[in-house]
C-alpha cells in the first residue's frame, strides 16, 4: 500500500513477467552452472589423470556453451529477477530485503566470485601446458564448483522461507529465517536435480563434438560411449538423491499448501487431468532411466535423438516444478506473515474494519461515497486484486466472474459482494479481501462497470501517481473537548 502500482493489465498485472524471467533463470543456473561446472571439472581431472586429451577438448568446448549462457542470459535475467519484483511486487521484495540483508550480502559476494572464477577457468584453459598448470587449473574448476553451488544455497534460504518461515515469526532472527524447515530437504532436491539435468545436458552436446571425420575413426564413437556411460552414472545416482529429498521436502510443505496442489500442478481449468498429468510424469522418469541404464551397457550405442528426449523432459519438469512451488504457496507471498497481495497477516483485521483506502497512500479517495464508488472500487481492485489478476488481459476478474454467472446472464451484485468477503473460504488460495463493506461494494461496482464497458487498466507508470488528502479529523466541540 505503501507504493505506487506499476500493473500491466495484459500480463496479470505484471506476475507473468517475474514468472517468464524466474523460471528461465532456474532453468539456466540449475542444470549450467550449479551442475556441469562440478561435472566438467571432473571431466578435466579425469583426462589429466588418464592422460586423455580428447576429453579435455570435448570438456572446454561444452564449457564455452556454458561460459557464454550463464554470463549472458544467465546473468541478465538474475538481474531481472530484481528488477520485475521490484516494479511489480515491491512490498514482498522490500520484506525479504529486510529479513535477509545479510545473507543476499553474501550470495553477491559469492556471486562475484563466481563470474571472476568463470572466466579466469575457461580463458585460460587452452594456456595450460603443464601438468602443475593443469593442477592449478583444475583447483579453479573446483573453486568455481563450490562459489556456484554456495549461490543457490543461500538463494534457496529465501525460497524455503516464502513458504514456510517456521520460528522466524516468533523470533524474528536472522538465522531462524535461513535454517527454516524447508531449507535442507530443498536445498538436497535442487543439488541432486541440478547434477542430474547437467548430466542429460552434457550427453546431449556431446554428440554434436563426436562426429565421424571418416569411416575409419572410430575414436569420436569411443568418446561417445565413454561420455554416456559416465553420465548415466550420474543421472541414475542423482535420481535417486531427487526422489529421496523430494520426499522429504514434499513432508515438510504445510498441509494447507498441499491442498493447493491440485490447482498448482494443472490450473483451475485442467484440475480433472491428475491421471493424464501422472502419466505424463511416469514416462518422464522412465525415459531417464532407460536411456541411462542403456548408456551403461557397451553393447548398445545411444542414438542421439534419443538423448532429446531426456533434455525436453528435464526442462518442462524443472520448469512446472516452479511454477507449481510459487502457486502452492498461496494465499502467502511469505507464510504466515505477508499475503500475496502485500496485506500483512497482522493488518488484516483492522484494515477490514477501518478500510484498506483510508491508509492507502496512492489512491484518489479514502472514504467510499455514492459519486465515488467506481473510482474507489478502481483504487481497490488495484491494491487487493491486481498482483495476480487482469481486468481484460490475462487471468481478467471479468473472466471469473463469467465462469461464475455466466458471460449472458445478470451478475447480482449482493452475491459477488458476499463472494468476495468470503472467497478465501471457498478458494484458499486466495488472500482474505482486506478491505470494509464499502469497499467490497465499490469494487463489484467497479467490475460492474467494467463488464458494461471493458477497458484496460493502467498502472502508475502511465497514469501517474495521485495521493488523497488525509481525512479531517471531527471539529472539537463543548462534549468533545477533553476535561483538564
Amino acid at each position: 500500500m505503501d507504493f505506487p502500482s506499476f500493473y500491466m493489465d495484459h500480463l496479470a498485472g505484471g506476475r507473468l513477467i517475474i514468472g517468464i524471467i524466474a523460471s528461465l533463470h532456474v532453468l539456466i543456473n540449475h542444470p549450467l552452472a550449479v551442475g556441469a561446472y562440478p561435472l566438467l571439472t571432473w571431466m578435466e581431472w579425469w583426462a589429466h589423470k588418464n592422460n586423455r586429451p580428447d576429453i579435455d577438448q570435448l570438456a572446454h568446448r561444452i564449457t564455452f556453451i556454458v561460459f557464454i549462457v550463464t554470463t549472458t542470459v544467465g546473468a541478465m535475467t538474475g538481474v531481472g529477477i530484481w528488477l520485475s519484483t521490484s516494479l511489480f511486487a515491491p512490498f514482498a521484495i522490500g520484506s525479504l530485503l529486510r529479513v535477509f540483508f545479510w545473507g543476499w550480502f553474501t550470495e553477491w559476494l559469492v556471486f562475484i566470485s563466481e563470474v571472476v572464477l568463470i572466466c579466469w577457468w575457461f580463458l585460460s584453459w587452452k594456456k595450460v601446458d603443464t601438468p602443475e598448470k593443469k593442477k592449478k587449473h583444475i583447483r579453479i574448476g573446483m573453486a568455481l564448483s563450490i562459489m556456484s553451488w554456495l549461490t543457490m544455497a543461500l538463494i534457496v534460504a529465501v525460497l524455503g522461507f516464502m513458504m514456510k518461515p517456521g520460528v522466524w515469526n516468533q523470533t524474528r532472527a536472522f538465522i531462524d529465517a535461513m535454517t527454516n524447515p524447508l531449507y535442507a530437504p530443498q536445498l538436497g532436491f535442487r543439488t541432486f536435480f541440478a547434477l542430474m539435468t547437467a548430466a542429460v545436458f552434457i550427453w546431449f552436446t556431446a554428440f554434436f563434438f563426436t562426429k565421424k571425420s571418416s569411416a575409419r575413426d572410430d575414436r569420436p564413437q569411443r568418446l561417445r560411449r565413454w561420455i554416456v556411460y559416465r553420465m548415466s552414472h550420474v543421472v541414475l545416482v542423482s535420481m535417486l538423491g531427487v526422489f529421496l529429498f523430494g520426499t522429504w521436502y514434499w513432508n515438510c510443505v504445510p498441509e494447507t499448501m498441499k491442498a493447493n496442489s491440485s490447482v498448482a500442478l494443472l490450473t483451475q481449468e485442467f484440475m480433472s487431468w491428475h491421471g493424464q498429468f501422472q502419466t505424463l510424469l511416469g514416462w518422464t522418469v522412465a525415459s531417464f532411466v532407460f536411456i541411462a541404464l542403456v548408456g551403461l551397457s557397451d553393447i548398445i550405442t545411444v542414438p542421439r535423438w534419443a538423448l532429446l528426449i531426456p533434455s525436453i523432459m528435464g526442462i518442462w519438469m524443472l520448469g512446472h516444478f516452479e511454477r507449481a512451488r510459487e502457486f502452492m504457496r498461496k494465499p502467502w507471498v511469505i507464510g504466515e506473515y505477508m499475503y500475496s497481495n502485500g496485506i500483512h497477516k497482522d493488518e488484516l483485521a483492522y484494515l477490514q474494519s477501518e478500510g484498506i483506502l483510508k491508509h492507502a497512500t496512492y489512491v484518489k479517495h479514502r472514504e467510499v461515497t455514492e459519486a465515488n464508488k467506481v473510482e474507489c472500487g478502481q483504487d481497490v481492485f488495484m491494491l487487493a486484486c491486481s498482483r495476480c489478476h487482469s481486468t481484460t488481459g490475462l487471468n481478467s476478474v471479468l473472466d471469473k466472474f463469467s465462469a461464475m454467472y455466466g458471460a449472458d446472464k445478470p451478475w447480482d451484485s449482493a452475491g459477488m459482494a458476499l463472494f468476495i468477503k468470503g472467497m478465501h473460504q471457498t478458494r484458499t488460495f486466495m488472500p482474505p479481501f482486506p478491505g470494509n463493506e464499502k469497499e467490497a461494494g465499490a469494487l463489484v461496482a467497479y467490475i460492474q462497470q467494467l463488464r458494461a464497458r471493458p477497458e484496460t487498466l493502467h498502472g502508475a507508470q502511465t497514469e501517474g501517481i495521485t495521493i488523497a488528502p488525509p481525512i479531517k479529523a471531527p471539529a472539537m466541540t463543548a462534549e468533545t473537548q477533553p476535561q483538564r
